[in-house]
């Protein structure tokens, strides 16, 4: 859900991406931030860029040294920890609602924290690397994207990679994310992970197990309405781009 939580950005401009920091590209004109906001904004997305960038040379430092793509994920888990929370940042200062951007950050937070770092024994698995390869390219070309927005100076081969790669992406992430929480559900039960029985002095119970179940369940709704619905921004965007290009 994490990837596909944040397909949804209905007003900014086909939602290749969570409405992320600074995006301007909304289908309706709304006043521009500020000197001060903008070069706050223009620094945030540097570094997030950065930052996804370095992940992304971790994965492909490692797999040369290693020949192997399996068990990746010890070489970039801290920047990955780092940045992804970092995103919470965005929270507050994007032109979307703080509800819905508070959950699509705190949606892949939660995966990283909640079940990544908790479960131990998933962090070797194949899956992780799928979601986290899918979200390092989707976070470079989308913090690039909202930098050059911002600068006024958008090359159209990064606005066309945000609105055409999610198609392949997109998947990918999702197809990551629940096999992970689907390897983590056995240790999650054996464990009793996060879960609290009754009795006790509060008369409260929560059982992690079929919490994790219900998330897997939201995607079957989730999914593909927001997928799709991406796929009409794309062509509404990309079509209004090549319209453009005639006149020019």
């Amino acid at each position: 859900m994490a990837v596909a939580i944040e397909a949804t950005a209905k007003g900014n401009g086909g939602g290749g991406g969570r409405a992320g920091a600074g995006d301007a590209s909304g289908t309706r004109k709304k006043k521009g931030p500020g000197p001060l906001a903008t070069a706050y904004l223009v620094i945030y997305n540097v570094v997030m860029t950065a930052g996804w960038l370095v992940i992304a040379v971790g994965l492909v430092r490692a797999y040369l040294a290693k020949g192997s793509y399996h068990s990746l994920y010890y070489s970039i888990e801290k920047p990955l920890k780092f940045f992804q929370t970092g995103a919470l940042l965005e929270v507050g200062i994007v032109p979307s609602s703080v509800v819905l951007t508070s959950f699509q950050v705190m949606s892949r937070v939660f995966l990283i924290w909640a079940v990544t770092h908790s479960v131990k024994e998933v962090q070797t698995e194949d899956s992780v690397l799928l979601f986290v390869i899918a979200w390092t390219i989707t976070e470079i070309i989308r913090y690039s994207f909202y930098t050059f927005s911002l600068l006024n100076h958008l090359p159209y081969l990064i606005k066309w990679a945000r609105y055409t790669l999610f198609i392949v992406l997109y998947p990918m992430g999702v197809s990551g994310e629940l096999l992970t929480i689907y390897a983590a559900l056995p240790f999650v039960r054996q464990a009793g992970l996060y879960s609290i029985s009754l009795p006790n002095k509060y008369n409260f119970s929560f059982d992690y197990y079929a919490f994790l179940i219900l998330i897997m369940i939201s995607y079957i709704p989730l999914f593909p309405q927001l997928y799709f619905h991406m796929i009409h921004q794309r062509r509404k965007v990309l079509s209004h781009t090549e319209e453009h290009k005639k006149f020019e």
